[in-house]
């Protein structure tokens, strides 16, 4: 059977608030057996935090546009890319292509660590009743 793939980025700004978010979502994230993909630094910290993650290149050196084109290819059912609103990022370009690649192919994405905690309950919360469904 494949797995859930999701994909986890962050901002520098904001990969802190990532591994808490993971942390906090352990035992959801372990439950539905996803895998976890990520840009490079972002992958390293929360790998630190005890996951296993398939990790791309960094963002602003196009890990942006592979976990894009990971999309493109059906192989990503969500993202979650924490964004830094207030910071300056040389790649933003990469970063408005991702959330065009989303939207083309209805990804669901979360900006922040609410919307993605809604978006992984929803996950779980589907999962369940698809897991009654078959039992019953």
């Amino acid at each position: 059977m494949i797995k859930d793939r999701i994909a986890f980025i962050a901002h520098d700004g904001k990969k802190a608030d990532m591994v808490a978010f993971v942390l906090r979502n352990k035992d959801i994230i372990e439950s539905l057996g996803l895998e976890i993909m990520t840009t490079n630094t972002t992958g390293k910290h929360i790998e630190r935090a005890g996951f296993n993650v398939k990790r791309y290149v960094s963002g602003p050196m196009g890990g942006d546009a592979q976990i894009a084109s990971r999309i493109v290819e059906g192989k990503v059912k969500m993202v979650f890319f924490f964004r830094d609103p207030l910071g300056r990022h040389p790649h933003d370009v990469d970063v408005s292509m991702l959330l065009r690649i989303c939207d083309v192919h209805n990804i669901p994405l979360a900006t922040n660590p609410d919307s993605a905690e809604l978006m992984l309950k929803g996950m779980l919360a589907d999962n369940n009743n698809n897991n009654n469904k078959r039992n019953n």
